[in-house]
């Protein structure tokens, strides 16, 4: 039976899967039993352990199956597959690989380590569970309010299903789509998910591939979207067997985070389909409408098509002609990544805005170490608001070369902006938010420049009600050494701001457990103000979206006058109330009182536009608006008034 399958139709299944994007990697249900393929070219002999059903490291002579090598010619050339079919295998089988009759290593491609990283395998089946998001309709990116949460803080459970319960809080907030940090297996039970070891395997800790799932389906059935962050810029590197296996790595560049992954050398095909595969694997069996790319600057890549361009146009139209959206995070600012591929862009859908996050925090908070000394405040915000990139080629005294990209072609909602998110608030010395230190009024200022500005708003969680716990950096790491690489690596990050004495202990459980959020807050004051305030921002944003999220520049105008930033955009579109012909949003980025004067617009017909507030006062007799310390206010046009 086992060599029938493999002759007759192991060869076709395997062609299927590489048809279907999956790099063909791992452990797939089949009639009859399992069908496992491996990518171990370092390997001349390779067999599937099959665990007993009780567990346990007993073996009995079934256990054991071969995988036998698949000739080159029928790889195109490329070495190091092997198959094998198991007969009465199936869901929830235990597994591992044998490689040279010595080395036990669980799958690379696993999609579930009930046991951790250094345990077993388990086979899950992608037709087990019965979806009920058929009705889901993925929306246009433009349209995304993104709530970035950790799922082991987000809830005191800190689980997928915990989080699910939490959907009517984020309904009632008014979030459009959920970014969720890395669910990749990790060690241990805390981590903030970028030392996943497994890409395939959902976190066991919170919930497995089953737990996702459900996530996933109560929030496209309560209408919102789910974005996944994901890593592949490095491994592990605990619980990392990559390199037992195949050429992964390089030694021809080098991440702060680990080995660097072979992307353009030698055998760099099957790597390169791995996380292809990885990536259609999340739309495809998770439902994901959206990933989130960490750190692109630490993939490197030098291949004729770089890696991301390649992984955008293999996600174009394969989930079943639904929009499935790429976004990256990159410190370098490099519009490269999301400039259309016929301008020499790869065609990312998002980049992740880090110049308007420090042009605003130098402006809330006066900080100048560390990155923030390249900003200078509210010059810099009006440059990110009106181009993008505040950096777009000049020297950053910081880094001490050249900086970002020309970024003023690109469209607004390309660009995600926030006040904080994971990153911004978990690499302080402290993990310490800005709910901890600014008042109230400050707060309120960043929410409005977040959400009433050109781009597309993320919150972190809890920011919405000006949450005061910490996010600190936590790990649960096995192995000792590494514990204290990380200790000091983490005191070594902070050499260029003036944070003095000794960080949070990363592997602590203390540290962990303080990040917590408290949702509760939002019910007492003064947070329960913050969080009406962001519901309204938000409640306006969706019913004013074609005018606050313009395709591109042209209709929209960014001043700077002393301390008052203004953006007034201008468009022809349908409210609830009639016809609006434009907005004006002012910021008053000071603590002294200040006066904002909105633009006489001309209307349809030659009509000049009269104005109306949707947020604080409305125009004075001299057609000024006030503006207390801090504060915002959001225009309308109100009517067309008769020429002459």
């Amino acid at each position: 039976m086992k060599g029938i399958f493999l002759e007759k139709s192991g060869t076709d299944l395997a062609a299927k899967l590489r048809t279907a994007g999956l790099g063909g990697q791992g452990a797939h249900c089949v009639r009859g039993g399992v069908f496992f393929r491996l990518w171990a070219p370092r390997c001349k002999e390779v067999s599937v352990k099959v665990m007993p059903p009780g567990g346990g490291e007993e073996l009995f002579h079934s256990a054991i199956f071969p995988m036998e090598p698949v000739p080159s010619e029928r790889q195109a050339g490329q070495d190091g597959f092997f198959e094998a079919f198991v007969p009465g295998a199936g869901e929830g089988t235990r597994y591992f690989y044998l490689l040279d009759g010595r080395l036990e290593r669980p799958d690379p491609a696993s999609r579930y380590q009930p046991e951790g990283v250094h345990g077993p395998s388990q086979v899950a089946d992608p037709e087990g569970y019965a979806w009920g998001d058929g009705k889901w309709k993925n929306p246009p990116f433009g349209q995304y309010i993104i709530y970035e949460l950790h799922v082991g803080t987000f809830t005191r459970e800190g689980t997928f299903l915990a989080a699910a319960e939490r959907i009517p809080y984020l309904k009632e907030l008014g979030v459009t789509a959920v970014e969720i940090m890395p669910v990749a297996q990790f060690p241990g039970e805390r981590n903030w998910g970028y030392d996943g070891a497994y890409p395939y395997a959902p976190q066991n800790s919170y919930g497995g591939p089953e737990g996702l799932k459900r996530l996933v389906d109560a929030m496209h059935q309560a209408g919102i979207a789910v974005i996944l962050d994901v890593v592949y810029n490095h491994f592990g590197p605990e619980g990392s067997y990559f390199a037992d296996f195949g050429p992964y790595f390089t030694g021809n560049y080098r991440t702060p985070w680990g080995q660097a992954i072979n992307y353009d050398g030698p055998s760099s095909g099957p790597v390169r389909e791995f996380f292809i595969g990885n990536a259609l694997y999340w739309g495809r069996e998770f439902h994901m409408d959206a990933l989130r790319l960490d750190a692109v600057h630490g993939i490197f890549d030098f291949s004729p098509r770089h890696i991301v361009e390649e992984m955008k146009l293999r996600m174009e139209g394969f989930c079943s002609g639904r929009p499935f959206y790429l976004c990256i995070e990159s410190d370098r600012s490099d519009a490269r990544f999301i400039r259309p591929r016929l301008l020499g862009g790869f065609g990312a859908d998002a980049h992740w805005n880090e110049d308007f996050h420090h042009a605003l925090h130098v402006v809330l908070t006066g900080e100048k170490d560390g990155y923030y000394m390249d900003f200078s405040g509210p010059a810099d915000l009006w440059a990110s608001c009106a181009q993008g990139f505040v950096y777009t080629g000049q020297q950053s005294p910081f880094r001490g070369r050249n900086q970002g990209s020309f970024s003023m072609d690109i469209p607004p909602a390309k660009f995600i902006a926030f006040m904080q998110n994971h990153d911004q608030v978990g690499n302080r010395f402290l993990g310490d938010r800005l709910g901890s230190s600014l008042s109230p009024e400050k707060l309120m200022l960043g929410a409005a420049l977040v959400l009433l500005g050109p781009y597309v708003p993320l919150l972190f969680m809890g920011e919405e009600y000006g949450e005061k716990a910490p996010f600190q950096y936590f790990v649960s790491h096995g192995d000792r050494e590494l514990v204290q690489a990380v200790r000091e690596g983490r005191q070594r990050e902070f050499s260029s701001f003036r944070w003095a004495g000794e960080a949070p202990d990363p592997q602590a459980v203390e540290t962990f457990q303080a990040s917590k959020i408290d949702p509760g807050l939002a019910d007492r004051p003064p947070h329960s103000e913050i969080f009406d305030f962001y519901k309204r921002l938000i409640a306006l944003r969706k019913e004013f979206l074609s005018i606050l999220s313009p395709p591109d520049r042209e209709g929209m105008s960014v001043s700077l006058q002393k301390s008052v930033l203004a953006i007034t955009r201008l468009a022809n579109v349908k409210s609830a109330d009639g016809e609006v012909a434009g907005l004006f949003a002012a910021f008053n980025l000071s603590g002294q009182p200040a006066t904002a004067t909105p633009p006489l617009l001309c209307a349809a017909g030659g009509a000049s536009a009269a104005w109306e507030p949707l947020l604080g006062p409305g125009p004075g007799s001299d057609g000024s608006v006030p503006l207390g310390p801090y504060g915002t206010v959001l225009l309308k046009e109100k009517k067309a008034l008769p020429i002459g």
